[in-house]
């Protein structure tokens, strides 16, 4: 059986690779949906707008300064749903 060329990893599992790929302390915690980021270290407010950056343009979706909410960033699955979000109201 081929692996389907077309297939694209989920939303989640592509912020998680960006997460440990880019930030030392997210490669030393499990990233499990519901953990903290912003508790556990792996963000702090550069890392914020880091990580923004990279949503916009891996998502081509637009992160406002409303948007810029704690609640947003807590967890993987939280910031999962937001882009999700973001990228249904975009069309």
């Amino acid at each position: 059986m081929s692996k389907n060329p077309l297939s694209v990893p989920s939303t989640a599992t592509r912020i998680k690779a960006f997460l440990i790929e880019h930030f030392p302390t997210a490669r030393s915690q499990s990233l499990a949906g519901g953990e903290s980021l912003l508790e556990n270290g792996v963000l702090d407010s550069l890392g914020i707008l880091d990580l923004v950056a990279y949503l916009e343009r891996e998502f081509h979706i637009t992160v406002t300064d409303d948007d810029l909410l704690p609640e947003h960033f807590e967890t993987l699955d939280r910031l999962t749903a937001f882009v999700e979000q973001k990228q249904t109201s975009v069309t």
